[in-house]
């Protein structure tokens, strides 16, 4: 098992995504047929992470414990974080700062959903990366609407520039980091931007400005997913369900993670399966018993 411990960052208050997170957090508005936060939370367990940490708004906290529980169902640990105000993506490692205590770290972004053959291999390679940072980056067609990576010409990147208006690649940063034990000491270094946030590419420049930030390309057959309009979380939930409806196997279920890697057995997958048995995702967890 990896020593990195995981971090799903599920703050925030879902202004973009009004009226509908009014009276809920974003990370819990359903994708098709599990909530958000399921799809980043299987992510960090593909990467053989067990531990975890959730850090939530104080208000949103019990609706996340109510749904996710400690984890042991999935023979997994989460720890609950509170956010008292977002103020940017880096600082979250030093709201976990603690819950780390000195461990290296894969954070993941409650609103991303990631989905690929080659997922897993690919972050057990930045797992293997003792020191430094991984950022995975991913080609899309309107590249000045995020932070952009600036590769130098033998393909190794040289500067994230957020937001371009003329883009050095089309290749966006994701939600997913892996970052080495130092992450929480350089965060509390990190100065506020102009907007009064911590943000996450002032972190990573100081691995770059260190020559130890590395970017993975996820290339055709991955799939990264931003849910953070009415349409885009609209448009997740329909690739979801035309994935699953046409191949037969769930994508983003922490369930069927835990039981192919062993944490949890037949009789315990089987009592999440009748949990659900109303429906077919019931059905499909009875039906890994069966395979």
């Amino acid at each position: 098992m990896t020593k990195r411990k995981g971090i799903i960052l599920a703050g925030g208050s879902g202004t973009r995504l009004y009226p509908i997170t009014l009276g809920v957090s974003k990370q819990l508005m359903p994708i098709y047929d599990k909530p958000m936060i399921y799809y980043p939370l299987s992510v960090l367990m593909l990467a053989g992470i067990r531990e975890i940490a959730v850090i939530t708004t104080p208000e949103d906290q019990a609706q996340f414990q109510r749904i996710l529980g400690d984890g042991s169902h999935w023979g997994i640990s989460l720890t609950y974080i509170q956010q008292p105000k977002p103020e940017g993506l880096a600082q979250a490692y030093t709201l976990a700062e603690d819950f780390l205590d000195g461990a290296p770290s894969a954070m993941v972004l409650g609103d991303n959903i990631f989905f690929g053959h080659g997922l897993p291999e690919m972050m057990a390679e930045a797992d293997t990366q003792e020191t430094g940072g991984t950022v995975f980056g991913y080609h899309v067609a309107d590249p000045e609407r995020y932070g952009v990576v600036d590769f130098d010409k033998d393909g190794a990147v040289q500067s994230i520039i957020e937001k371009p208006e003329v883009p050095p690649s089309n290749y966006a940063v994701t939600g997913l980091y892996f970052l080495d034990s130092t992450a929480s000491a350089r965060a509390h270094k990190v100065k506020p931007s102009a907007r009064g946030e911590v943000e996450i590419t002032s972190l990573l420049e100081t691995y770059l400005e260190d020559g130890s930030l590395s970017v993975k390309r996820m290339g055709r057959g991955y799939a990264w997913l931003d849910t953070g309009t009415h349409s885009s979380l609209l448009d997740a939930g329909n690739f979801v369900r035309t994935m699953e409806m046409r191949q037969g196997m769930l994508i983003g279920s922490p369930d069927e993670v835990a039981y192919q890697s062993g944490w949890i057995t037949d009789a315990e997958l089987l009592v999440r399966a009748n949990m659900f048995g109303k429906n077919k995702y019931g059905a499909a967890l009875k039906a890994l018993v069966r395979d």
